[in-house]
């Protein structure tokens, strides 16, 4: 069995549907979730926007292969409205990246495992400490919390109260 650790986020539309109905897919889809964060609400990074972002991490025991869950993660994305364009980072109506695949270290044209950006993101970095912060990041040698700590994404994060 394999631990996928996913982080799900959205900016436009019914955020907490949208969350909701993404852990509905990655249930029917993937596999099961052993764990997940609060809802976190943050700025946007990398882009400007009015809408801010709900993020969630969530922990999925399942049998399918990374490559695979790429894949399932990007329909999961198209069936809850995402348009992917060229632009860059821009408001979605879902993103899920992976974050951790096991202790999986993989880098590719089209996926990197453990995220490349994870240590440089509060919104990541929150919801992960709540659910796992003693994880060692397998390339950083560093536990989550003290990535946290190290962090200078200066973005407001705070957990989401409707």
């Amino acid at each position: 069995m394999n631990q996928a650790v996913l982080l799900l986020g959205c900016n436009i539309g019914n955020r907490i549907k949208n969350l909701e109905g993404a852990i509905q897919l990655l249930l029917n889809e993937v596999g099961c979730i052993s764990k997940r964060s609060s809802v976190y609400e943050s700025e946007p990074w990398g882009f400007e926007s009015h809408n801010s972002f709900l993020n969630q991490v969530v922990i999925i025991e399942t049998e399918i292969s990374v490559e695979h869950l790429l894949k399932i993660i990007q329909a999961i994305e198209k069936k809850l409205g995402r348009v992917r364009t060229k632009k860059g980072y821009e408001s979605r109506t879902m993103d899920i990246d992976i974050l951790f695949y096991n202790n999986l270290i993989l880098e590719t044209a089209f996926l990197t495992v453990p995220h490349k950006a994870l240590h440089e993101r509060k919104f990541a970095l929150e919801p992960l400490c709540e659910i796992l912060p003693q994880k060692i990041h397998p390339v950083l040698q560093k536990t989550l919390k003290t990535l946290l700590k190290e962090c200078e994404d200066n973005l407001w994060v705070k957990i989401f109260s409707n």
